[in-house]
């Protein structure tokens, strides 16, 4: 190892530089480790320069921080909390400053609490709410406490040029002349240090594997290889060797090397995605179908779920998941500018997920659930906290309360028993109650939702002994549109051509004015 080259220089002058930077002061430093092959290269080679250092000398704490959106594929999960553990042990017994930790989302900022509790459109390539809520927010919080805790830190990254040039563009960007690091894009007294930048994919895999790439003609065409140097598969620093990694990656990708993407720094690989089971940013999961005909066919029913969902982010079919109505009660309707001005058409961008859809997809995400516990009793894809958040979701939705508190029934007729639901006096409304409405509320040209919103309304202000702003609150339930979307566009248009009337008629008016004005001048005149 110590006559290998990584990108034209020995591993041990990268080691004495990452010793530079370690010794030069007093901040601690937070590892962003994904699991993945760079993150895990720039783990490898922190460790072995702390390892070369005097123990009086490894002065600072290194944290080493992983990011889990609780819906990471399964594989993924168990080999990073493998990897976690393997670390801290490793630093315990080479009395090395390094602790593992793992920041998870806020329960109310989850995958499952905004898509199936508030209704959140699948992710798309346009419309992304997941990764800053799941990814990028946990590891911010974590790295702002440690700021508080010591002023500043140094955030260091397994970044690498030839894998992200935009990453790299934007740290190039944030540069501090006459240092290796850069000044973080959104967190103040963050700073960014990348070890890895210039190296080749090839130096990735030397420190993990000691593994080469290499070009070979194929009736194909010319395809790069790996191959092993040594017989021998070489460890880690702190134990543990990285063949399922590397098997990860393999078996991840038809062309047997793809990276494994499972954080903001590294991009995808084609069509593939190597993180979030959920992901519908891209067309298809390559990396998932290709783990599933490379013998982990237990994740078969993630990937049927998986293109479910990504059914629905198709434009000629959103209308059979989704509510023309979205969480604000009004309908968008889509504009055009027309002379500089915005008029709005007769078409309309969808709302949330129909709570029906976001019901039935609950029941079968939790049948999959109990079907894979057989197999994998970790995996849980979906967590009791988050149940309970989007039971309160459910029953407080905007636009379509359920009355019926459905949740806990789905939950018991697949389980067979039911959790510590917590009762929430202020919507205990029957399916008695809902059936009644639904069956009047037609009699009177009004819509059940609204005539639920209003009652739910009542009843968390009863009792109290001043109601401020309730009749505010009473008329923007009533101003909402309630009605279906061909009735809804009906007024719009009776509006507008109303609208236009009265410009027209203003119009007029003001014509006859300006007449009437140049007759009382000319008056004036004689």
């Amino acid at each position: 190892m110590e006559n290998e080259e990584f990108a034209g220089r020995y591993l041990s002058d990268y080691i004495a530089d990452t010793q530079r930077v370690y010794l030069a002061d007093s901040r601690p430093w937070v590892i962003g480790y994904s699991g993945g092959k760079d993150s895990s290269a720039t783990m490898a080679l922190v460790y072995l320069a702390l390892l070369g250092l005097k123990p009086k000398d490894r002065h600072k704490p290194v944290f080493v921080v992983a990011s889990d959106t609780l819906v990471e594929t399964p594989i993924v999960v168990n080999h990073v909390n493998n990897s976690l553990e393997a670390i801290e042990r490793g630093a315990k017994r080479d009395k090395l400053p390094i602790t593992s930790h793992k920041v998870v989302p806020k329960t109310t900022e989850t995958f499952w609490v905004n898509l199936l509790g508030k209704g959140y459109p699948a992710p798309t390539r346009s419309f992304r709410w997941c990764t800053e809520r799941m990814k990028i927010d946990p590891v911010s919080t974590f790295i702002k406490d440690k700021v508080s805790q010591y002023d500043e830190v140094i955030v260091v990254l397994g970044s690498r040029s030839q894998e992200s040039a935009s990453r790299a563009q934007v740290i190039a960007k944030h540069k501090i002349d006459g240092t290796v690091l850069a000044k973080h894009t959104t967190l103040s007294n963050a700073f960014i240090y990348t070890p890895i930048d210039n190296w080749h994919v090839d130096d990735v895999w030397k420190i993990l594997r000691l593994c080469h790439l290499k070009s070979e003609n194929t009736p194909h065409g010319i395809r790069n290889k790996w191959f092993d140097k040594y017989d021998l598969e070489w460890e880690n620093p702190w134990g543990g060797k990285n063949l399922i990694l590397w098997n990860l990656y393999k078996d991840s990708s038809g062309q047997g090397e793809c990276p494994m993407v499972i954080d903001e720094t590294t991009p995808s690989c084609g069509n593939s995605r190597f993180g979030c089971w959920t992901c519908t940013v891209v067309t298809k999961d390559r990396a998932m179908e290709s783990l599933v005909q490379n013998g982990e066919e237990w994740m078969k029913p993630l990937l049927n779920l998986r293109n479910k969902l990504a059914e629905t982010t198709v434009i000629e079919d959103k209308g059979k998941y989704r509510s023309h109505i979205r969480r604000d009660g009004r309908m968008a309707f889509k504009t055009l500018t027309v002379d500089g001005k915005k008029e709005m058409t007769e078409g309309y961008t969808y709302g949330p997920y129909l709570l029906s859809f976001r019901q039935q997809f609950l029941k079968e995400l939790l049948e999959t659930q109990k079907q894979i516990s057989e197999v994998s009793k970790e995996t849980e894809l979906v967590t009791v906290p988050e149940l309970h958040a989007i039971r309160h979701q459910w029953l407080n939705d905007p636009n379509e309360p359920d009355w019926e508190d459905s949740l806990p029934k789905i939950f018991h007729d697949i389980f067979g028993f039911d959790l510590d639901w917590s009762i929430d006096d202020t919507n205990q409304f029957s399916h008695e109650e809902a059936k009644l409405l639904n069956d009047i509320s037609p009699r009177y040209a009004v819509a059940p939702q609204m005539i639920k919103k209003l009652i739910d309304l009542e009843t968390s202000m009863s009792g109290l002994s001043r109601r401020t702003g309730i009749f505010n609150k009473i008329g923007r339930l009533v101003q909402q549109d309630w009605e279906s979307p061909e009735v809804i566009i009906e007024k719009n248009l009776e509006s507008r051509q109303n609208q236009m009337r009265q410009s027209k008629e203003v119009i007029s008016i003001s014509e006859e004015l300006e007449q009437l004005n140049k007759l009382i001048e000319k008056e004036d005149l004689l």
